[in-house]
């Protein structure tokens, strides 16, 4: 796509008569206005795009609108760019695969006439499969989602639908969200949706803002659709169609959902499932339930870089990337896409992962054996596909004969592992292979390739149907050997009559161009020169030598290649026919598929655990009500194989009742924000089934993690970065329980010091008195420190469970040069270190001291022992003392203002609204503040 854009001439010519220009015109104003569209016309060679379409392909993919013509004269000339094919195939990949807001279309015809031949959007671009994995791997399965919602008093229901079309799978899901849509979300991460069709009508409400929203959080296309779509009148005879086995489950299914019907049947229709006969009885149907997975939205995917962004320098910048060591070629991609996207939450199941990676661990010996092996398996899943669509070929039966072959090979590797786990990996895997590779399945398919397909040809890059298979194909089979004999007894001849070496100097070549001729290097040439003048046909004089021929030799060349073709077009029935056959064993390569991708995945997670310079190691798993989260010598896993960082491990300990709520300070770039994403990280990580990266690991499994870790303005919405911050913290408060995982990076400075704090401090309460989740709140308000006091004299309320940490960092008492060591040791940090950064970021001295000296001015803070004494640590105090009562009666008042800050429908709100409500609760504050000196403070400082 960053192709330079440097000669003209290298794009393809814009070849049109005027008449033809004239035609197309005419045909091109009565296409229906699509601003998401982007057309594209084949015009055999290359292909056009026009108006809008040519403008936007000329910026986003030449860079240059020196790449438009003008096709036609006058007012009506129309801008115009042609591509070549390889820019196609560039500009369907990003449109398709990349971006969420295009469309695709292809028309084929000539002059005034026109048709749509093909059509593809982010959800759906199965008919631009041919030229968008040709030569690239399917790494995601698109999965298309269809949202019926029912607002009523009580919130919303979401009646869901979705279509995997790669996988064959059909879902639905119901159920009632929040005003932020934190369930729906979390649905559209887990399933990997890219396009989400809604009611027309949805979209001119209101108080659908919030839905819409929630879906553009998660980057996906946002298609409507008439309302009449969206209908469950005939879904039950519809899905008995397309559904493999017995209809009767899906009508109990189907019956149990009040809104998800009508979702499903808008995607049957939109999809266009009944209209392709190859779909009829190939597709099953289940139900999605949000607590099968850990949830996480996109808030908590970015924060924790599980997927891949354009931005990442390399590949080990996202988990995903780093994670991915898969060796089949793109089945175990798309299962660890999915599983990042669905960590486990039952014990067992994770703990069966893990026993499978720390065998495979283990054994490295059988790791390398399984990993050579499924280096040569195809992606089965998509030649499968294929196979069931009628889209298949030869070339795709050779393929998943190629991969079939291995499984014994596989399963023998497998079957010689006598380790702990040897009963496991035969129930999972062995047993598995064994059933779909017995004389009924696998080797069924087998034994019909070999008979059916010519092997022997593959190693001239041909796929034919074996002449053994048909007594006509067998006779020109014969012929044909004929005919191959006489062009090399013809050879051997001429190499006589010139007196050269066979094969060694006079070389037989066959290409698509001349057919059979002879050649001889450049060097040869002058040796043989008049005897080639006089009795053969000079061809063609390249570097690479001349080629020539004669009489005899274009004539058996000629019978030859009709041979050829008769051989080709007797075999085409044939190898449908073969396909066809082919086709009913799509069962066993699904079945086969399933094990081979999940074997693939957890040796790509045993890979990764054993290669690191400092290992992985397996974690403890309990379950959610039970245990703590103590990871001991934890790492970043993607920070640490960064090229140059010497990674500096640390320990965190969660512990009910102790610690679990921590608060951590220290300066800037000394590590916070790190140290609490790599925990994050780390419990994902575990909960997928992987080891982690820690010296030791006890994890309590969590049901969602919530990551709030800096928020960036959203302008073109109307969203300033204090009111991006408050949406996603209003998010975590209605979202999270007490088995979640917080994560919170510098809450409240999107606002004044004052106000900012006092949200922190309100939200903090919040999390450990009602919320109760683990938590790591890293901060700069050295006051929060305070939650964790547990001298009750201090004027603040005791909390429980609230534990202080930093992140230090040294200071020369000469220099006043400042060191992050990167170490969390327990305790607040004492000072804010903000000037010192600043010196490292290289501010002129006078800047520098101008900011020490005003800082000395506003600092009204002094050092106080406020720990326990075992801690021994210092935290920041007021040297203004209020009474007891007073901070307390201030504090709550504070935080009712705060609770109802929360229940404010900001997203329902535009600004004005938001900034009137806000405005009045905050007199109705200070009026209430009249009683209590504590709370006046805050209104004297801001003010």
């Amino acid at each position: 796509m960053d192709e330079n854009f440097e000669e003209q001439g290298k794009l393809p010519e814009l070849k049109l008569d005027a008449r033809q220009a004239q035609g197309f015109l005419s045909f091109f104003k009565t296409l229906p206005k699509d601003v998401r569209a982007v057309r594209l016309f084949d015009r055999r060679d290359y292909y056009t795009a026009h108006g809008d379409d040519a403008t936007f392909i000329a910026k986003t993919y030449y860079h240059t609108t020196t790449a438009l013509r003008q096709l036609g004269n006058g007012v009506g000339a129309l801008s115009s760019v042609s591509v070549s094919r390889n820019m196609f195939e560039t500009i369907a990949r990003d449109i398709l695969l990349e971006r969420m807001d295009r469309t695709l279309e292809l028309y084929e015809g000539s002059g005034s006439n026109w048709k749509l031949v093909k059509s593809g959007t982010p959800g759906n671009f199965g008919s631009f499969e041919d030229i968008l994995f040709a030569n690239n791997e399917m790494q995601d399965s698109p999965v298309i989602v269809a949202l019926a919602p029912k607002f009523d008093q009580n919130g919303c229901t979401v009646g869901l639908g979705y279509v995997d079309i790669t996988k064959r799978v059909l879902g639905l899901a119901e159920f009632l969200d929040d005003s932020h849509f934190t369930n729906l979300e979390s649905a559209l991460v887990a399933l990997g949706c890219r396009e989400c069709l809604v009611p027309t009508e949805t979209g001119k409400s209101s108080e659908s803002r919030p839905l819409y929203d929630a879906i553009s959080r998660c980057g996906v296309m946002v298609t409507e659709r008439k309302k009449t779509e969206f209908k469950g009148r005939d879904l039950v005879q519809d899905l008995g169609r397309l559904v493999k086995g017995s209809v009767e489950p899906v009508r109990d299914l189907v019956s149990s959902f009040e809104c998800a019907a009508g979702a499903l049947g808008c995607i049957l229709s939109y999809a266009e499932l009944l209209a392709d006969d190859s779909n009829y009885g190939n597709y099953t149907v289940k139900q999605y339930n949000l607590d099968s997975y850990m949830r996480l939205d996109s808030a908590a995917m970015r924060a924790l870089n599980v997927m891949e962004s354009k931005s990442d320098a390399n590949k080990n910048f996202s988990l995903f990337g780093l994670m991915n060591r898969t060796c089949t070629a793109g089945m175990g991609k798309r299962l660890l896409h999915m599983w990042l996207k669905q960590p486990l939450l039952d014990v067992d199941e994770i703990n069966c992962r893990l026993d499978l990676v720390q065998a495979f661990v283990e054994d490295a010996a059988l790791r390398q054996d399984l990993r050579q092996h499924l280096k040569r398996i195809s992606d089965i899943e998509r030649l499968t596909h294929n196979l069931e669509r009628k889209r298949a070929s030869l070339l795709h039966v050779v393929k998943l004969y190629q991969s079939g072959i291995r499984i014994p090979y596989i399963k023998s590797v497998l079957e010689r592992y006598d380790g702990q786990f040897a009963p496991l990996i035969r129930e999972r895997y062995i047993d598995s292979l064994e059933k779909w590779s017995d004389d009924n399945h696998l080797n069924k398919f087998i034994a019909l390739v070999e008979t059916a397909v010519d092997l022997d040809q593959l190693e001239n890059g041909e796929y034919m149907i074996s002449s053994a298979y048909d007594p006509n194909l067998s006779a020109l089979k014969d012929e044909q050997e004929t005919l191959e004999q006489q062009i090399h007894n013809l050879h051997k001849q001429t190499a006589n009559d010139l007196d050269l070496p066979i094969d060694k100097s006079l070389k037989l070549d066959k290409g698509t161009q001349f057919g059979h001729v002879f050649r001889i290097t450049k060097k040869e040439e002058p040796k043989v020169r008049r005897q080639l003048n006089s009795h053969y046909i000079v061809l063609e004089t390249r570097k690479d030598g001349v080629k020539f021929t004669n009489t005899k030799l274009k004539k058996l060349g000629d019978r030859y290649q009709k041979i050829l073709d008769e051989y080709k077009s007797c075999q085409k029935e044939l190898v449908a026919r073969v396909v066809q056959t082919v086709a009913s064993f799509s069962e066993v390569f699904e079945g086969l598929a399933g094990s081979l991708s999940e074997l693939d995945v957890l040796l790509s997670f045993a890979d990764l655990a054993s290669s690191c310079p400092t290992a992985y190691s397996r974690p403890n798993i309990s379950p959610p009500d039970t245990g703590d989260i103590i990871l001991e010598g934890c790492r970043h896993p993607c920070v640490e194989a960064q090229d140059w960082v010497n990674f500096i491990p640390n320990d965190c300990r969660l512990v009910r009742g102790e610690s679990w709520f921590q608060i951590i300070t220290g300066p800037n770039m000394g590590g916070k924000s790190t140290y609490i994403r790599q925990v994050g990280v780390n419990v994902l990580m575990a909960q997928v089934g992987s080891f982690v990266p820690c010296d030791n690991a006890t994890i309590s499994i969590r049901d969602c993690i919530f990551a709030r870790v800096g928020a960036g303005d959203c302008q073109l919405k109307g969203v300033s970065t204090f009111m991006q911050e408050m949406l996603e913290t209003a998010s975590i408060l209605k979202g999270a329980t007490n088995r979640s995982l917080v994560i919170i990076d510098e809450l409240g400075r999107g606002t004044s010091t004052y106000d900012g704090f006092g949200l922190a401090w309100a939200i903090c309460e919040h999390i450990v008195e009602e919320i109760k989740a683990p938590t790591l709140f890293a901060t700069h308000f050295h006051e929060l420190t305070a939650l964790a006091n547990e001298n009750g004299n201090n004027g603040h309320k005791q909390i429980s469970s609230v534990a202080n940490f930093h992140v230090s960092a040294h200071i020369d008492s000469s220099s006043r040069k400042l060191t992050m060591l990167y170490k969390v040791q327990p305790g607040a940090c004492d000072q804010s270190f903000g000037i010192h950064v600043a010196e490292f970021a290289n501010f002129p001295q006078s800047v520098v001291a101008l900011a020490r000296e005003k800082a000395s001015e506003l600092e009204d803070f002094s050092p106080r022992a406020m720990m326990p004494n075992d801690c021994k640590e210092v935290v920041s105090k007021r040297k203004r003392e209020f009474d007891p009562h007073d901070v307390s009666r201030g504090t709550a008042r504070a935080r009712q203002f705060l609770q109802d800050f929360t229940q404010l429908p900001l997203d329902k709100m535009d600004l004005k609204q938001a900034l009137q409500q806000l405005s009045q609760m905050k007199t109705d504050l200070e009026k209430n503040a009249v009683d209590s000196q504590w709370l006046q403070q805050f209104f004297s400082s801001s003010n």
